[in-house]
């Protein structure tokens, strides 16, 4: 029988992690499942844990809060990896704000069904991104998708505003964000072989499906599909970023002349004037950058989550 380790980010969700501790404790008990359960105690610590985990042997290792927390897991189980420790699998209880990577990845929000998730235990083997540049020039992984430009900047606007959480936060932030970021930077964006010098508002690129906890940004992307979705959004003016809010709420934003879509495996972005504010899963990786390299690497980790579907 596999031992879980669970890492809880006890502040996620406005303390709904530290929270669920009893009730985590009472249903794998009540499943007979071993485990231990640790709490994080400063940013970064679970990546720190997760790799400890995979070295004591731990066969799956468990996240408990948002997306900040996914993606601490996944470079503490990739770097794991890379370094030679060994693998696990990785499981997650979506309890924080957003829980964006949690819903691209068919793992449903909430403690309850969360639980039943994880002990039901199908694996599915996804793909993960790394994102080179700005503030990590060795390199930091994610799972749901990097946010270069007006994206960007909501996610910085949404931690300022404690009196919001969850979706509503991110609203408020990106009404914000349309009067503080509104001169887009010109950039050239190369992919697979394509070259374009662009004024761009905002270029998501995507593993999962959502950010923000409601923009859908790419939303036909798979995870199990070994290519990134770009959606690319051109300056236009504050008046038409209120119109296409709601088209990106929707999933439908393509069907506007100053989106488009792409997909690729690798994506090279230059600032060529202005600045690259950038984050990935939420968390920043620059908030000035100049140059990024942003690659997917396929069928990299294995993932506790109800089954995905797959093309023929």
């Amino acid at each position: 029988m596999p031992r879980y380790q669970i890492i809880v980010n006890p502040i996620s969700g406005r303390g709904a992690g530290l929270a669920a501790v009893t009730s985590i404790k009472t249903y794998l008990d009540l499943k007979g499942l071993p485990y231990d359960i640790l709490l994080t105690e400063r940013p970064g610590h679970a990546i720190e844990l997760a790799q400890a985990a995979v070295k004591a042997g731990f066969e799956v290792v468990v996240g408990v809060g948002g997306d900040g927390t996914a993606n601490e897991i996944i470079n503490g189980l990739m770097q794991a990896q890379k370094s030679g420790l060994g693998a696990a699998v990785m499981g997650m209880l979506a309890v924080g704000r957003g829980n964006d990577f949690a819903y691209g990845m068919h793992i449903p929000a909430g403690l309850e069904l969360g639980l039943q998730t994880l002990s039901a235990g199908h694996q599915d083997r996804i793909d993960i991104g790394l994102v080179t540049g700005g503030d990590y020039p060795q390199g930091r992984y994610f799972g749901n998708g990097v946010g270069i430009g007006f994206d960007a900047v909501v996610g910085f606007e949404a931690l300022k505003m404690t009196w919001l959480s969850g979706f509503p936060n991110y609203i408020v932030a990106a009404l914000k964000t349309i009067f503080l970021y509104y001169h887009a930077p010109t950039i050239r964006l190369e992919y697979d072989g394509n070259s374009e010098k662009l004024s761009a508002l905002m270029v998501s690129v995507m593993n999962g499906c959502r950010m923000g906890g409601g923009f859908m940004m790419a939303p036909t992307s798979s995870n199990i599909d070994g290519l990134l979705d770009l959606c690319i959004a051109r300056q236009v003016s504050r008046g038409r970023i209120f119109a296409l809010i709601p088209h990106f709420l929707k999933g439908d934003q393509a069907t506007q002349k100053s989106i488009s879509t792409a997909r690729a495996k690798r994506v090279e972005v230059t600032a060529i004037e202005g600045i690259l504010p950038v984050h990935a899963d939420g968390e920043t990786i620059c908030t000035a950058g100049a140059s990024l390299s942003i690659e997917l690497l396929p069928a990299q980790l294995s993932l506790i989550c109800q089954p995905l579907e797959r093309s023929a």
